[in-house]
């Protein structure tokens, strides 16, 4: 795909993100807000959690999510493992994904894509290999190729190998067959995690 054609594929996927974030608010604003009331009650503020995380050519922006664990930490100050920290109401948002639902306001400013590779951590971007860094040749996503394809029951290489396929082959067709896809996979709550955590391990720290 050369350059032009790439920056016109890009383009016609921000308004497709744009018009259906907007046309499907009357759905989901509810529902974030009956989320957010809830986390409140439940868990405490903050209501939110927020990272910076690698964008569009590696640009840094501030993703937003339900927040889902505490700060719990050990007799020497550093915090407990993900496993011991999930709150109860964390759990159920994260099993239902429903802890991603307000990044849907990174998409509506576009710094985020309904379909992309997942945006992970700053630290990462030291450790990617060139081949792995074209996973931010596009925007991130809210889900992706990789999380309908296994999600985090994946090892990180068999992650960046799907979402570098995406990468050289996304289209608004196949972002409409990976959207369909996850809410089939939301549904059936599978590949949530990796087997002992509540996520999976980071990257370059699986052993």
């Amino acid at each position: 795909m050369n350059v032009g054609s790439r920056s016109s594929g890009l383009g016609a996927k921000r308004v497709f993100d744009a018009v259906l974030t907007l046309l499907t608010a009357p759905i989901w604003v509810p529902v974030l807000l009956v989320i957010a009331l809830l986390v409140r009650l439940l868990q405490g503020p903050p209501v939110f959690f927020r990272q910076t995380r690698p964008g569009y050519r590696g640009r840094p922006f501030q993703l937003v999510k339900f927040r889902s664990m505490s700060d719990k930490r050990d007799a020497d100050g550093d915090l407990l493992p993900d496993s011991e920290r999930i709150s109860s109401i964390g759990r159920f948002l994260r099993q239902t994904s429903l802890d991603e639902l307000p990044e849907l306001f990174n998409v509506v400013r576009g710094e985020m894509s309904l379909v992309g590779p997942r945006p992970l951590l700053m630290e990462y971007l030291g450790r990617y290999t060139p081949e792995q860094m074209r996973r931010h040749d596009v925007p991130p996503g809210v889900t992706g190729w990789a999380q309908v394809n296994g999600r985090n029951a994946l090892t990180w290489d068999e992650k960046f190998e799907l979402d570098i396929w995406y990468v050289d082959n996304h289209s608004i067709s196949l972002d409409l067959r990976i959207l369909a896809r996850t809410i089939g996979q939301v549904l059936a709550r599978e590949g949530i995690s990796a087997e002992g955590h509540a996520t999976m391990p980071k990257f370059g720290e699986e052993a």
